[in-house]
């Protein structure tokens, strides 16, 4: 969603003019000078209150919602109302299913035509792991850009109530790259996170550090999204295990046994522009312009988060 979301912006401005601009943003959100990166390690890891449940049977799309965004994934951000998505108007056996691949049943998603799977079950503190690999392909109008999809987590809403493809929650962002960077999806979605300047980012230049600057996330803004603290992602053709630890409305996101990003104060905004807390929802696994495939999503009870520490 990052880079998309990003050309969209830039056509409003000349990229001198937008690159100025969003650098000041960034510098007077942050401060200034940027900070190193940090390593960052997991401590306290919680112990499971229950069984874990297998959110994929291994067998078949039992349990999971699907629904697709424009036939012409261009349209997604131009907020044509003219432009209606697809939905579940089609057979979208071509867009997810079950494949086998090296060996074990995965969830296969196309990624051609954008848009989510949805689990049924409605999820509050918990651990989830997936583990995820990138396909060959990828579409238009991201064929040359980075693979790119998300686990996107308290979902809640209406199907398509984000650009016609999306329902509003808090993204784990999975993008060669970028992986675990915290996304708002949808205008009422909040979260605060610490983060600090990186101007080799594109905008909006924000990179979590554990002991930066308190942001307030709120997409349409310069604190739309927060990229990972590091890159710890394997190479495409390897599987990589990624764990999101949620109580209340806390979340940790975790790639490969390496704590990358926190958010906190997790919320969405009532009419009367009230915050509240959100701490509950579903998942949907991401369909944006890469073949990905996901396998043994698990989700158990937890009470306490684990602590992300400096190393």
């Amino acid at each position: 969603m990052l880079k998309k979301r990003m050309i969209f912006a830039a056509l409003l401005l000349p990229a001198a003019a937008w690159a100025q601009s969003s650098l000041e943003q960034a510098r007077a959100i942050a401060g200034d000078p940027p900070a190193a990166r940090q390593r960052l390690a997991l401590a306290d890891l919680p112990k499971a209150t229950g069984k874990a449940t297998a959110l994929f049977d291994g067998g078949s799309l039992t349990g999971w919602q699907p629904w697709l965004g424009y036939a012409d994934p261009a349209l997604t951000y131009r907020g044509d109302p003219n432009a209606k998505p697809v939905g579940t108007s089609r057979d979208t056996s071509g867009d997810f299913a079950v494949r086998r691949v090296d060996g074990a049943p995965a969830i296969w998603i196309k990624g051609q035509t954008w848009g989510s799977l949805v689990n049924t079950a409605d999820l509050r503190d918990y651990h989830l792991r997936l583990q995820y690999k990138w396909g060959a392909k990828t579409w238009a109008p991201r064929e040359k850009e980075p693979p790119n999809n998300g686990l996107l987590y308290h979902t809640h809403g209406q199907p398509g109530e984000v650009f016609g493809t999306w329902r509003p929650s808090v993204e784990f962002e999975i993008m060669k790259g970028s992986t675990g960077m915290i996304v708002m999806v949808g205008g009422k979605v909040r979260a605060r996170t610490t983060v600090a300047l990186d101007p080799s980012l594109i905008a909006p230049h924000l990179r979590f550090r554990a002991t930066g600057r308190t942001v307030d996330m709120v997409n349409g803004t310069g604190t739309w999204n927060v990229e990972a603290a590091s890159d710890a992602e394997r190479p495409i053709g390897e599987w990589n295990t990624l764990d999101l630890y949620v109580v209340g409305d806390r979340a940790i996101h975790v790639v490969n046994g390496v704590p990358v990003a926190e958010a906190r104060d997790l919320a969405t905004v009532a009419p009367d522009g009230t915050r509240q807390p959100l701490t509950h929802g579903h998942i949907q696994l991401q369909s944006e312009g890469a073949e990905t495939f996901f396998r043994a999503i698990t989700v158990e009870p937890i009470r306490t988060l684990p602590r992300i520490v400096v190393k």
